[in-house]
């Protein structure tokens, strides 16, 4: 008999191996390959960049190849005239350098003559006097008397000097050729030429293969949706032009007047440190503060005295907060789509691959694997890792925030959602299915009872903190900061701008037999959570008027329905989180309810909406119900038909049979 063979368990590890050595790949790539990746990476940005002037030129009917070579002519009109005016304002500056020299070497030995002179000298005399006090005392050294000759001795004749003097040997190269010459004047140049010529080269193929490259990239990413993926990559395209371009206006505008602000100033060069600053700008987070560090030390340099120092400071100072803070948030949003521990991760790793370059390059390159990642499913991970989107939905945040014993920022979030939504949206789209996802762990098992404790408490303080906010759409309508890379700044409002119920009456205007306490019963199923979702039903309906009750289950049990006061109650509504098929319990309920009490109608509310119980007739009318509901807001509507069907002065009649289903139509629900 050949011996059993027993597979070996996988090591947690093992899943990990490929993904890493792919990274480490990928890595070594981009490191390895810079000198070819770096001009590749800059011509797709730029192809962002001039990819709207393009398509412009060709709705003016100039054809592709036209309209990318008057686009390219054009950039390269813009970069070669920066390059000129660049090297004339450095070839200026060099020649104020002596100058510039002697007014610092003024400033620093007024700067000793001064109070700091005067420190600096007072800290040496105390360092030579610790000094001294910790040196060992040295005795003074005897001298030796002078010996002199003996009588009738000659004196020893004097040291003899070397007669050899050194020679001086001048060592002269030879006139170089003009073929060296030129090599040398033109070495530190040829480089950055090849890379200008190779990124125009790659440019012009992208623009001029735009559409076939895109096509490959759908094939390569998405091919199993055609629609879906080239709707992504052509939304993802439009949208990183506009931001470039954007950020490039913000950025050159932002450099036009730093050069104006050093010029009225008196600071030389303003030209140079405005397209300097310009450029820097792309450096997150620091580099409109890198940039001041030149012009403040050429303004030391050029004013005897410190008023053009501080003015220069003050111009920074006060415009980069400016932009920053306020001018940025309305053009794209207080962001660029990345997290902020993104956008400084990425500039120290496109740093350490290619240097300055990257460094300029590293935000916009993050933003492209960003909008990649929420466009194409299979670069999900990429929005997950450097997007500045939560990395939780707020349903899943609501419950681990109930889960992790933390109603205060629970709270945080909901108030950040009502800031949109109405009370109703809030409950039905975040609360409701944040307890279903609680109730279905507590049915497999995975919650403990006293995890079940703390949601239950939580629950109830997070309804008692919005106790003070009424159920109605807020007036302002939600902003559309920070949704330009989002992907969603095409839609509309979160959630409805009308009220939460339409055509609600006034509180005052229900009957009086409606308002009084306990005219509807809010009974919990026998679900652990199932009274949270019953608080916030009666709630809802004390915000529209209604007198309400929370009837736990243990009231409404066989052994304890007889202790129930259900006097004056008009309605009774059941509530169930989570339920499987048409289960008797729930018959038996609706049927205890109606012998005790006989003039409310009953409405059952199945907050999964995709149970099967609602959506089967025949299971309907075993249940017996007068009206069933999907969400919260469709029990507040079905009380308030009750309220408008029932005669004046006395209870609405109940039919002894259950009635027909009344059509159900779509639930409303709002997006958060």
């Amino acid at each position: 008999m050949k011996p059993a063979r027993v597979q070996a368990a996988e090591t947690p590890g093992d899943g990990l191996a490929a993904p890493l050595v792919i990274a480490a790949v990928i890595v070594a790539a981009l490191y390895f390959g810079r000198e070819i990746l770096i001009p590749i990476a800059i011509a797709v940005l730029l192809s962002f960049v001039i990819g709207p002037l393009v398509a412009l030129l060709r709705k003016l009917r100039l054809g592709r190849i036209p309209s990318v070579g008057v686009a390219v002519l054009l950039l390269l009109a813009v970069v070669a005239g920066l390059g000129g005016l660049i090297g004339m304002q450095v070839a200026d500056l060099s020649t104020g350098l002596p100058r510039y020299q002697r007014t610092i070497a003024q400033k620093a030995e007024n700067l000793k003559a001064g109070p700091l002179g005067d420190l600096a000298g007072y800290l040496r005399s105390i360092n030579h006097q610790i000094q001294q006090a910790g040196a060992p005392e040295q005795k003074p050294q005897e001298q030796k008397p002078e010996q002199k000759p003996a009588p009738g001795k000659p004196a020893p004749p004097p040291a003899v000097q070397n007669p050899d003097k050194p020679v001086l040997v001048e060592v002269r190269d030879r006139d170089p050729s003009p073929v060296e010459l030129a090599e040398k004047v033109l070495s530190p140049v040829l480089s950055p030429l090849a890379t200008l010529g190779i990124v125009f080269v790659v440019l012009i193929f992208i623009l001029v293969q735009r559409e076939d490259l895109r096509d490959r990239m759908i094939r390569l990413v998405g091919s199993s949706d055609l629609h879906r993926t080239t709707v992504a990559m052509d939304d993802a395209a439009r949208r990183l032009s506009r931001f470039f371009l954007v950020q490039l206006a913000l950025n050159a505008g932002f450099g036009l007047v730093i050069g104006t602000g050093l010029w009225l100033i008196g600071v030389p060069n303003p030209i140079l440190w405005g397209i300097f600053t310009a450029l820097m700008r792309f450096v997150p987070y620091i580099g409109a503060f890198l940039s001041a560090v030149l012009p403040l030390a050429l303004a030391a340099a050029v004013d005897p005295g410190w008023n053009m120092v501080l003015a220069t400071a003050a111009l920074f100072i006060v415009l980069e907060p400016l932009v920053g803070q306020f001018i940025e948030p309305l053009l794209y949003g207080h962001s660029t789509g990345l997290s902020p521990f993104a956008v400084l991760v990425s500039a120290l790793f496109w740093t350490w691959l290619w240097g300055p370059v990257g460094l300029l390059l590293s935000t916009p390159l993050t933003v492209c694997l960003v909008v990649l990642g929420r466009h194409v499913d299979k670069l999900e991970f990429l929005d997950v890792l450097f997007g500045d989107r939560p990395a939780l939905t707020p349903v899943e945040n609501f419950y681990q925030r109930m889960l992790a014993d933390d109603p205060d920022e629970a709270q945080e979030l909901a108030e950040a959602i009502l800031a949109q939504c109405s009370l109703s949206s809030y409950y039905d789209e975040v609360a409701l299915k944040g307890l279903q996802l609680a109730a279905t762990d507590a049915r497999r098992g995975v919650l403990t009872e006293s995890q079940l404790d703390r949601i239950r408490v939580g629950i109830a303080q997070l309804i008692e903190d919005l106790s003070d906010r009424g159920d109605a759409a807020p007036d302002t309508k939600p902003t559309l900061a920070g949704r330009l890379l989002s992907g969603r700044q095409d839609e509309g409002a979160p959630c409805e701008a009308a009220p939460a119920v339409p055509d609600a009456p006034a509180p005052d205007q229900l009957p009086e037999a409606w308002r009084r306490e306990g005219a509807i019963l809010c009974v919990a199923g026998r679900g652990p959570l199932d009274e949270a979702a019953s608080m916030m039903l009666a709630q809802l309906l004390g915000k529209h008027g209604f007198g309400t009750r929370v009837v736990p289950f243990e009231d409404v049990t066989r052994s304890g329905i007889a202790a129930l006061d259900a006097a004056g109650a008009r309605m009774i509504c059941i509530s169930y989180l989570e339920i499987s098929g048409t289960p008797a319990h729930l018959r038996y309920l609706v049927q205890r309810l109606r012998r005790r009490a006989p003039e409310a109608q009953v409405l059952v509310g199945l907050w999964p909406a995709d149970d099967a119980v609602l959506t089967d007739p025949d299971a309907r009318a075993t249940l017996g119900a007068d009206h069933y509901a999907v969400s919260l807001r469709e029990g507040v509507e079905a009380c308030l038909e009750a309220v408008r069907d029932a005669p004046a002065g006395r209870p609405a009649p109940v039919s002894a049979a259950p009635p027909e289903p009344r059509p159900e139509r779509a639930p409303e629900r709002a997006e958060v």
